[in-house]
């Protein structure tokens, strides 16, 4: 059988060998890289991507427009020298960190910085621990439960300018429901709950407290129902109390549910606003000035809206941080 020799073709390229199956030697060319684009995007895993991008990309449209274009100008704002003549000149002048040192170096923010501090660990330490208790009773089985889970509700519908109103009705010092009791049942002076300056943070945190225990009731009442009922008839057959339950089987299980609560908790509390002015306007003597309402003060009141934005800006990097502190610190935690 004679066998094949392979002959060098003018300038040393080999000619091509056919084999078996390939008809005629050349090669199949690979897909062009369009025709492979194109039929990437065909197919039903193709036209399901299409969908989720179709319902994802009004989110982020909407997200760009309402909260990423505000924050971004409230931070370009925090440098620049940004007040009433800007809106009809047009003019607002590039400061630098004036602002900033403005309003840190201003009399009001040391002890805006202070109440804002107390006034966060106080809502969030009431909110959680009340609205935790609460969550582990409707936990059982009793008549009315599911009404009274429906009454709890009620201070979290109602508006927070309505509830302040009431709020400053019932701590008023001469016709409050509040020191009306008290003298009732024999408790000598009318407190003023709102014109003192030693107790007037005391009770505004009050109030929020009030308002934010549905809130954390319900998440928290949720992550309970997620914990398996066989857990606790395991632990019950071991001996375990209802306090070593609750420490070994319920808050083990329950701490993702906690690190939404808390950080959604300190987020919204340094930021209210609305509860503190339906109550004491910042007063007696800045004993209720945090810094929302100090920035609500410089953009509102002063109409200095540069340094307003300056003091929002120092809420976000706030935020921001205990958040990334405790997610990641709660994340280290579970891994362990």
């Amino acid at each position: 059988m004679p066998q094949a020799t392979d002959e060098a073709a003018p300038g040393g390229a080999r000619p091509a060998v056919s084999r078996p199956g390939q008809g005629g030697g050349a090669h199949a060319a690979p897909p062009a890289p369009a025709a492979a684009r194109r039929s990437r995007w065909r197919g039903p895993r193709a036209r399901a991507r299409l969908v989720e991008l179709g319902f994802l990309v009004p989110a982020v449209v909407y997200m760009l427009l309402f909260f990423g274009y505000p924050v971004v100008q409230n931070l370009l704002m925090g440098f620049q020298e940004y007040t009433t003549r800007t809106f009809i000149t047009g003019e607002a002048p590039w400061v630098g960190l004036d602002n900033y040192r403005a309003v840190v170096s201003s009399a009001v923010f040391p002890q805006a910085v202070l109440n804002t501090v107390l006034f966060t660990v106080g809502s969030i330490a009431g909110q959680f621990v009340l609205g935790l208790a609460i969550a582990v009773f409707l936990r059982r089985r009793f008549p009315l439960n599911g009404v009274l889970r429906s009454l709890l509700l009620l201070p979290w519908l109602i508006p927070l300018i309505a509830a302040s109103a009431v709020w400053r009705w019932i701590l008023d010092q001469d016709n409050g429901v509040l020191n009306q009791v008290l003298g009732a049942l024999g408790v000598p002076g009318s407190p003023g709950w709102l014109t003192s300056t030693s107790l007037a943070l005391l009770a505004v945190i009050a109030v929020n407290v009030w308002i934010g225990i549905p809130f954390n009731t319900t998440i928290l009442y949720g992550g309970l129902q997620s914990i398996p009922e066989e857990l606790y008839e395991a632990g019950a057959l071991d001996g375990a109390t209802r306090w070593r339950a609750f420490r070994h089987i319920t808050w083990p299980l329950l701490r993702p549910v906690v690190t939404v609560v808390l950080v959604l908790g300190v987020v919204y509390t340094l930021k209210v606003l609305d509860v503190i002015l339906g109550l004491t306007q910042g007063g007696p003597a800045n004993s209720t000035q945090t810094l929302a309402t100090q920035s609500y003060n410089l953009s509102f009141q002063q109409f200095d809206f540069g340094q307003g934005a300056a003091v929002g800006n120092l809420l976000i990097v706030v935020s921001l941080v205990f958040a990334v502190v405790y997610l990641r610190a709660n994340r280290r935690a579970v891994d362990e």
